[in-house]
């Protein structure tokens, strides 16, 4: 105010004149100073690092502009960080909120994964985690489910699992009781009954019902081509084509609603990472097909020196790109998650335009986001995620690129 003028300093300790532009480079200092150190990732900080060395004006508003980009994102699903997180696939609020129980009662990441996939389990998501759902060409329902500790970069998974309900379960167990990675068939049935896993029928009267519906329609859709009689039009059984036609790829309603797996990701609140899938596979499946569910680096990946990622969709399609993999990667380069997320969808999109697919990451610092690709009848992605900034489950919804 007027009346309050400083008297100015003796000259000898007087300042240099403001340099033209000085006053709004503070400004511009303090509103950086301002945003949480969390918030900003890898090239960020290069940037201040830049800027307090004397990297000058231009070092600052380049900072300036990637914390406006991040501050941008903020609109959108996946850009506040805190940890401990849950995050996973689909609106499975029961299976999130299980897994944060387990975190908030002192269990460890994987326990808070193996218990929120198991619950999936349990409450038949969706009709395509657990038993009772998705029979495969006999009529029997078989399950996939994997594991996996950041820290160690250990996997236990198990694949096409008859007649145990508790697949993810099972697959902790290959991590705790075994030098493998992955077990499979009648042999991962038979370990599961070693570790106390009973015996259980996972037929039911719906997976009965749709195998029945499903021979009526002639078998269709299916899994095979190059084969004779047709595929098309008959149930088989079948045998190959002296020669075969190659066929392009289209999207089916098979495609988009029968492959809707929980993968989860958990950090805790020191950065410990780990993830984990659990699935009953396409429905119609031929028997004895593992789709991207129990494979390490397609179905999820983890690792506490960057973070986690799951995938979701035409794990036929999904696998042969390592989506969690890439995605994790990315995030070590120091790539937001949503945008390691997108990244990974539009590598598969170069080579299937339309394929159905989705995938969740999450970084160590508890930053998180989704991407989706978009074709007729998907063009939005939910998945839930929980931290401590949350004061419940958060369903999340992005658009498919």
């Amino acid at each position: 105010m007027p009346g309050h003028f400083r008297k100015p300093p003796p000259a000898g300790n007087r300042l240099p004149p403001p340099r033209p532009g000085a006053g709004r480079m503070h400004r511009l200092s303090s509103l950086l100073r301002g945003v949480p150190a969390a918030r900003m990732g890898r090239s960020a900080a290069m940037a201040a690092a830049a800027a307090g060395s004397g990297g000058g004006r231009r070092a600052v508003v380049a900072q300036l502009l990637l914390v406006v980009l991040q501050l941008a994102g903020s609109c959108g699903a996946g850009t506040t960080a805190a940890l401990p997180v849950v995050i996973n696939t689909w609106a499975f609020r029961k299976a999130t909120e299980t897994a944060w129980r387990v975190l908030q009662l002192g269990g460890s990441e994987l326990d808070a994964v193996e218990k929120g996939c198991g619950q999936c389990e349990i409450d038949q998501c969706d009709g395509s985690v657990g038993y009772g759902g998705s029979p495969d060409e006999s009529g029997e329902t078989t399950l996939d489910a994997m594991i996996m500790d950041g820290n160690t970069m250990e996997v236990g998974a198990v694949a096409d699992l008859r007649r145990v309900k508790n697949a993810i379960g099972v697959a902790r167990k290959v991590i705790e009781h075994t030098k493998h990675t992955l077990l499979v068939g009648e042999s991962a049935s038979l370990f599961a009954v070693r570790m106390g896993f009973p015996y259980e029928d996972l037929t039911t009267p719906k997976s009965l019902s749709m195998y029945s519906k499903w021979l009526n329609q002639s078998c269709q859709p299916n899994y095979w081509k190059n084969v004779v009689p047709d595929s098309s039009k008959s149930c088989g059984p079948y045998k190959r084509l002296e020669k075969a036609i190659c066929e392009k790829w289209t999207i089916s309603l098979r495609n988009v609603h029968n492959h809707d797996t929980i993968g989860m990701v958990v950090i805790g609140g020191n950065g410990t990472v780990a993830s984990g899938t659990s699935t009953n596979g396409g429905v119609h499946k031929i028997p004895g097909r593992v789709g991207d569910s129990p494979i390490a680096g397609a179905g999820s990946y983890a690792d506490s020196t960057a973070g986690g990622a799951a995938a979701t969709g035409d794990g036929d399609i999904m696998m042969r790109f390592l989506p969690s993999y890439q995605a994790v990667e990315y995030m070590r380069m120091g790539m937001d998650p949503t945008v390691a997320c997108q990244k990974v969808i539009s590598r598969i999109q170069k080579y299937v335009p339309e394929f159905f697919g989705a995938v969740i990451c999450a970084n160590t610092t508890g930053s998180y986001g989704a991407a989706c690709n978009k074709i007729p009848g998907f063009t939005q992605f939910h998945f839930m995620v929980y931290n401590p900034l949350l004061s419940q489950a958060a369903e999340q919804v992005v658009d498919c690129v």
